[in-house]
C-alpha cells in the first residue's frame, strides 16, 4: 500500500503540471487587458479606456504584476513574427501587430510603422481643446484610436486620409498632418517591401527560465499566490479569510450528506418494490431535480420573510463569537446544499446494495441463520460502499472551491462567492489560484478514495502478487 501510496504521489506531479499550464493557457487567452481594467477602476469608469493614465502608469502597473516578461519559456512562431513582441505595451497593440507581421511579414517596416502612429497618436492627445476644434479633435482621438486596431490596407489607408482631411481645415490641428504622413509613407513601405514568404517558415524562441508561467509556478507552490487585482490584497490573506466559512459549511455538508443517504439506500435496498421504498424514490428524485439556488430563494421568500415565516435571518453569517447565532444562520444554506447530494447518494447507495445483497455470500449467510441486521449491516454494507467512495472523490474538492450559487445568495463571505467576484472582476490570479487548489484536493480525494476502497473490500490489493 505504502509503494502504491507514493507512486500515485510521484503521478500527480506531471498531472499536477499539466492542469497548471492548461489553467495558464486559459488565462492568457481570456479576454480583456487585466492592466487596462485596474486602470479603469482607479481612474473610474467615466474615463475612456485609452486615456487611462499615461504609458509609464501603465507599463509601471504592467511591471508590478509580472506581465512585461516572456509569457512561456520559448514560443512556436514564423520567421515573420517578432520574438520581443511581448515587450509592447498593450494587448490590442500586439495583437495588430501580429496580424500585420501575419499578413506583410516584414517586422522592420512593420515596427516603424508602429513607432509613427504611436506619435501621431500623441499628438492628437496632446493638442488642446478650444471652442475653435472640439468637434474634430473628438473626432480625430476616436479616428486614432480605431487606426491602432486596424491592420487591412483597406482599413489603415481610409484611416489616416480622414485624420488628414480633418486635420487640414483646422489650424490648432494641423500638427497632426506631419505625422499622419509619415505613418501613410510607413505603411506604403509595408506593403511594398512585404515579404510573405516568412509567414509559412516556422520559428522558435527561447525566452529562458524568467517567464510568466515559470513565475507563477513556482511562487505558488513557495505558498505566494499573489495579489489580488481588485483591492491589491495578498490571495493568500483574501483565501484565509474566506477558507474558513465554507470548510465549516461543506464539511458539515458532506458529514451529514453520508450520513442520511447510506442509512437511507439501504433501508430503500432492503425495502425494495415496498410503498415506502416508491414513496422515497419518489421524493428524492423530486428533491434531486429542484435547483438548490431556486429552492434557497424559495426559504427565503417564505421562510425569512415577515410577511410569511420570519423563522430564519436573510443572510449573513451571524454575531462572531456566538456559535448559536452563527449555526441558526447557517441552517438554511446548508440544508440546500445537502438536498440534492444525498438524495443523488442515497439512490447510488440503493443500488449498490441491490447489487450485493444478490451475491451468493449474501444468500450463504442468510442460510447459516444470521439475522438481517447482522447480514447487512456487517457482511453487505462494505461492498456497497466502494460506489459512496468513488463519489467522495469528487464530491471533497467542494470543501475548498465552495457553493457560488449558495454562498452568493445567501451572502456568505466564502470561497465560492470569493471565487464569483473574482470572475466579475477578471481576477485572473485569484480565480486559477482556486482552480489549483480544487485540482489538488480531486486528486487527493481519488487518492484517498484508492485507499478506502482496501479498507472496504479486503479483497482489493494494491500491491503486485
Amino acid at each position: 500500500m505504502l509503494k502504491y501510496i507514493i507512486k500515485r504521489i510521484l503521478v500527480f506531479i506531471p498531472t499536477l503540471l499539466a492542469i497548471s499550464l492548461i489553467t495558464f493557457i486559459i488565462s492568457i487567452n481570456a479576454p480583456g487587458d487585466p492592466v487596462e481594467t485596474k486602470l479603469k477602476k482607479l481612474a473610474g469608469e467615466s474615463v475612456v479606456a485609452d486615456k487611462l493614465g499615461s504609458e509609464e502608469q501603465y507599463l509601471s502597473l504592467k511591471k508590478k504584476l509580472g506581465l512585461d516578461i516572456p509569457i512561456f519559456y520559448f514560443s512556436f512562431s514564423t520567421a515573420a513574427t517578432c520574438d520581443t513582441l511581448y515587450k509592447i505595451s498593450r494587448i490590442s497593440d500586439r495583437e495588430t501587430l501580429d496580424r500585420m507581421s501575419a499578413t506583410y511579414g516584414n517586422w522592420t517596416e512593420i515596427a516603424a510603422y508602429y513607432a509613427t502612429t504611436k506619435q501621431l497618436y500623441a499628438q492628437v492627445y496632446t493638442t488642446p481643446k478650444d471652442s475653435s476644434n472640439a468637434e474634430k479633435l473628438i473626432y480625430l482621438k476616436n479616428e486614432v484610436n480605431e487606426l491602432g486596431k486596424m491592420y487591412n490596407e483597406q482599413g489603415i489607408t481610409q484611416s489616416l486620409k480622414n485624420i488628414l482631411d480633418s486635420a487640414s481645415n483646422n489650424t490648432t490641428l494641423a500638427a497632426a498632418i506631419p505625422m499622419a504622413r509619415a505613418s501613410l509613407t510607413a505603411f506604403e513601405n509595408v506593403k511594398s517591401k512585404a515579404q510573405t514568404w516568412k509567414t509559412m517558415v516556422p520559428n522558435i524562441s527561447w525566452y529562458g527560465f524568467n517567464n510568466q508561467y515559470h513565475n507563477w509556478i513556482t511562487n505558488f507552490f513557495k505558498g505566494n499566490y499573489g495579489i489580488s487585482y481588485q483591492d491589491d490584497r495578498p490571495i493568500k490573506d483574501k483565501i484565509l479569510d474566506a477558507l474558513g466559512w465554507t470548510m465549516l459549511l461543506n464539511f458539515m455538508a458532506i458529514l451529514l450528506t453520508y450520513c442520511i443517504s447510506i442509512p437511507l439506500g439501504v433501508f430503500s435496498a432492503v425495502k425494495k418494490g415496498s410503498k415506502t421504498d416508491k414513496i422515497s424514490t419518489t421524493l428524492l428524485f423530486m428533491l434531486y431535480s429542484l435547483p438548490n439556488f431556486w429552492i434557497a430563494t424559495m426559504l427565503i421568500v417564505f421562510f425569512c420573510n415577515p410577511d410569511f415565516f420570519a423563522w430564519f435571518p436573510t443572510y449573513g453569517t451571524g454575531e462572531a463569537g456566538n456559535w448559536l447565532d452563527i449555526a441558526y444562520h447557517l441552517i438554511l444554506p446548508l440544508f440546500c446544499i445537502i438536498y440534492p447530494s444525498f438524495a443523488f447518494l442515497s439512490r447510488q447507495m440503493r443500488g449498490g446494495m441491490l447489487t450485493v445483497l444478490g451475491q451468493d455470500y449474501i444468500r450463504t449467510a442468510k442460510a447459516k441463520g444470521l439475522s438481517e441486521g447482522k447480514v447487512i449491516w456487517k457482511h453487505a454494507i462494505r461492498n456497497s460502499l466502494l460506489p459512496m467512495i468513488t463519489l467522495f472523490a469528487s464530491i471533497f474538492p467542494l470543501a475548498i472551491s465552495g457553493s457560488f450559487a449558495i454562498e452568493f445568495i445567501f451572502n456568505l463571505p466564502g470561497m465560492g462567492q470569493l471565487s464569483l467576484n473574482a470572475i466579475s472582476a477578471r481576477d485572473y490570479p485569484m480565480v486559477f489560484t482556486v482552480m489549483m487548489f480544487s485540482t489538488i484536493l480531486t486528486l487527493i480525494g481519488y487518492l484517498v478514495s484508492d485507499i478506502l476502497y482496501a479498507f472496504a473490500d479486503p479483497r482489493i490489493s494494491f500491491s503486485k502478487k
